[in-house]
């Protein structure tokens, strides 16, 4: 049986497979909201009915949170673990939107028809991609294409508090030999990518205090410490002029790029200009002698992400405070430790506290960068795949974000992870009116036929 046959089998069936995608839309499966817990165990059930008239043997495991779907099904070839989420943001503010988020419609648009619902293309539209090209497979050759589980998590959009338990207890049915991710998105909205390194995050909130209360600025101004103050001199030496990170040890562990991922980086003719220029920017900060694209994909970074102190409410209040906080976020990449980071970022503070002052810290979170080995054949299989239905070479491209899900299976599970996916930058995840294009949806499952025709 031909792979044009399964193609074909996939365009036939687009009316059917949209529908299947609008039933699992319609389901509020809000992760964050204790008031939908009901709902994300309905959309875990549906997706283990589904997966079942697959072939596979699924079942929904309860967590302390909401459930995770787990499928085996399949034999022979390499064993490949996929990965999605079937839980979604919150539709705050509904005003915003055209229509009911968790009534899903295809609409005419004039850059072409996308599917609007929440969860359209975070994620559930990805995952759909990947289960509706086994769909064709197994109705054109009568079986899976290799050996396949399917984890499909319900608590992504909600901070994964019951992942890293639940791989560490089902380890030895989940490891496979490489895991495939769908939660990324092509690149400049036409390009096929591949994401092979993502930034980890590093999240610390910072707290000085000063007098035992808030202060009147005349009477104790110019003589008692001000925590704006030192907490301001902190935060400017953050970086020199240069845009270097200053916290000692900051670059233990930040490798160059690989000469092949920087000649394909600068083939993909990034328009840094507009990048900036639609977010009402035009002059790139950071590091002065890296690109764009290395700075925000290949490069750690110490952001400021709010400060607060004082008075800054309507109208004007003279007072001196008697604290003042910041919330700082490092992106990190390569091999960069972030608890080692976290240490040495809070003796660089302590070290600039002066005597009458003292200083807290919160920890928000830790998750190291993820960089994922190219020499595996599947990701060359995978360039292949997307080129030959996108009709443009397919990119290894770096992630901004951070994804952690590829980091634990390296860490818990031992094995590499690739990530590709179908969505485009105006796909309004997160934000009203979240939407799908119909094109993504159909080639992205196409896509996974090629790629899963490749590897079998």
């Amino acid at each position: 049986m031909s792979l044009d046959a399964v193609l074909a089998r996939i365009d036939e069936d687009q009316p059917a497979a949209l529908e299947r995608l609008f039933a699992l839309l319609r389901i509020p499966s809000i992760s964050t909201d204790p008031a939908y817990k009901p709902d994300c165990a309905a959309a875990a059930d549906w997706l283990v009915a589904d997966l079942e008239t697959l072939g596979f043997t699924a079942k929904a495991h309860a967590t302390p949170g909401h459930p995770m779907v787990v499928a085996q099904g399949g034999e022979g070839g390499p064993h490949l673990l996929f990965y999605g989420h079937y839980d979604v943001q919150p539709v705050d503010p509904l005003e915003f939107w055209s229509r009911d988020p968790f009534d899903p419609e295809l609409q005419e648009t004039p850059k072409g028809r996308v599917i609007r619902a929440r969860g359209a293309s975070d994620d559930k539209g990805q995952l759909m991609t990947f289960l509706e090209a086994l769909r064709a497979w197994k109705a054109m050759h009568g079986r899976l294409p290799c050996r396949l589980t399917i984890l499909l998590e319900g608590e992504e959009e909600s901070g994964s508090p019951s992942l890293i338990p639940f791989l560490k207890q089902h380890a030895v049915d989940l490891k496979a030999d490489i895991a495939l991710i769908c939660d990324t998105g092509l690149f400049q909205d036409t390009a096929p990518a591949i994401v092979t390194m993502l930034r980890g995050l590093l999240g610390e909130e910072v707290v000085i205090r000063a007098a035992n209360k808030d202060l009147h600025s005349g009477m104790f101004g110019g003589l008692a410490r001000n925590p704006i103050h030192v907490l301001s001199r902190i935060l400017s030496g953050l970086h020199d002029d240069l845009g270097t990170v200053q916290v000692p040890g900051f670059y233990e562990g930040v490798t160059e790029l690989p000469d092949e991922i920087r000649a394909q980086w600068q083939n993909l003719a990034f328009d840094h200009a507009k990048f900036l220029g639609d977010v009402g920017l035009s002059l790139p900060a950071g590091e002065a002698d890296r690109t764009p694209l290395e700075m925000i994909w290949s490069r750690p970074t110490a952001e400021v992400n709010g400060i607060s102190g004082g008075y800054a409410g309507d109208g004007f209040k003279t007072v001196l405070p008697g604290e003042a906080r910041a919330k700082i976020s490092f992106r990190l990449v390569g091999s960069q430790d972030p608890e080692k980071l976290r240490e040495s970022f809070r003796a660089w503070v302590k070290a600039q506290i002066p005597a009458d002052c003292s200083v807290s810290f919160a920890d928000h979170g830790a998750s190291p960068a993820g960089v994922m080995q190219i020499t595996h054949p599947a990701f060359e299989a995978a360039r292949a795949a997307l080129a030959a239905e996108w009709g443009r070479p397919a990119a290894y491209v770096g992630c901004g974000g951070s994804i952690p899900i590829a980091g634990y299976f390296k860490t818990y599970l031992g094995m590499d992870a690739m990530l590709l996916g179908f969505g485009r930058d105006d796909d309004q995840i997160h934000s009203p009116n979240e939407k799908y294009d119909l094109e993504c949806f159909h080639k992205g499952i196409r896509s996974w036929a090629r790629l899963l025709g490749s590897l079998a």
